[in-house]
């Protein structure tokens, strides 16, 4: 893996990266540039294809303005709504915030976090603990903008986010992600009260998502049931941690080394098979790239086009096919003769009245 990484350190991991691994399971390109810590956006902007997503600073202010309200006063707006879908334990709670000493180190702030989750009668409201998780082999500290809730003996984990919902209903992808990356914080807060025996069943897969509410920064909460995520989350880091196999059959000449010129780490990325859709330009950084190589074959379509045409990798294969030639190899026959199938009533569909085939408009 360092061979891979080259001479920089390995990137670090953060809620966000370990979400976004669940995204795309079925990369390989990507479960091992992450494996190995690659800085993946430095990596795309060397090889021509620099990323462009990330929150915009209104975003972030919005955001950070938002959270500061919600934890004012020791919490206590937050406390309230809180208090409407978990009950009324959470408007009494006792609360501490472990971000308040900025000359704390990381270890420290972690040490304090397992000391208050091991005491009996420690707070209910934790603010800014930090955790672990291990990501290919490596202990990743996550530093969460949340809340850990306890009552009646269960933990809870609070996200807050800045995307509004409006009338009940908020963006579903925003939402999924939000999920995700709570799922992260349970699976880590999990692991935690293992380490201090304790069952980890006592972090509940019910988190609560705290919003603004329709076009106001007043806040509402919500609560998700995480079990889906939280499942794929382990396979997907378990993946990661036996990706050395994976990269142990690469070429010794694959690396990501930043020093190397554009044309060798290229060649290195085309070595790694990716499993590019378009949902991995909101995931990945390296996504741009991964598009460009995938001109005119059909997973540039999306998922499921691709799997549909399961065996026919490219469009001018697909035209092909369609057009009733050439003899398909078994396992694309199916593919083709739905291909020609679809070909023959879309013909059908444009006959004119009399059966004539309209001239093409263009």
């Amino acid at each position: 893996m360092d061979r891979l990484r080259g001479a920089g350190p390995p990137r670090r991991h953060n809620a966000r990266t370990i979400a976004a691994l669940t995204g795309n399971p079925g990369c390989a390109r990507r479960a091992v540039l992450d494996a190995a810590g690659v800085d993946k956006p430095g990596l795309a902007d060397r090889v021509g294809f620099p990323g462009t997503f990330g929150q915009s600073r209104f975003a972030l202010a919005r955001g950070n303005s938002f959270e500061a309200m919600l934890k004012a006063d020791g919490c206590a707006l937050l406390r309230t709504v809180l208090a409407r879908v978990l009950g009324p334990a959470a408007d009494a709670a006792g609360y501490d915030d472990l971000g308040e000493d900025a000359d704390d180190t990381l270890a420290d702030r972690h040490a304090r976090t397992r000391g208050l989750l091991a005491a009996p009668d420690g707070p209910a409201l934790v603010d800014h603990p930090l955790l672990t998780l291990e990501v290919a082999g490596r202990a990743v500290f996550l530093e969460p903008d949340l809340i850990a809730f306890q009552v009646a003996g269960r933990y809870h984990v609070v996200e807050i986010k800045s995307f509004a919902i409006v009338d009940g209903q908020a963006d579903s992808a925003k939402v999924s992600a939000a999920a995700v990356q709570a799922a992260v914080y349970v699976l880590a807060l999990r692991r935690l009260l293992a380490e201090l025996g304790h069952d980890e069943q006592l972090v509940s897969h019910d988190v609560v998502l705290v919003c603004p509410e329709d076009f106001s920064l007043r806040p509402t909460a919500v609560v998700l049931d995480v079990r889906k995520q939280l499942a794929t989350l382990r396979r997907q880091l378990a993946r990661l941690a036996s990706v050395a196999d994976l990269a142990a059959a690469l070429p010794p000449w694959v690396s990501f080394d930043p020093a190397l010129p554009p044309a060798a780490l290229i060649a290195a990325l085309h070595a790694v098979e990716a499993r590019y859709a378009p949902e991995c330009l909101s995931t990945c950084e390296l996504a741009a790239f991964c598009r460009d190589e995938s001109a005119g074959r059909t997973a540039a379509l999306g998922r499921p086009v691709r799997d549909a045409l399961g065996g026919v990798e490219t469009v001018a294969e697909v035209l092909a096919f369609a057009a009733g030639a050439p003899a398909p190899e078994e396992d694309q026959a199916e593919a083709a003769a739905l291909l020609r199938t679809a070909a023959r009533l879309r013909a059908e569909a444009l006959a004119g009245p009399t059966g004539d085939t309209p001239a093409d408009p263009a």
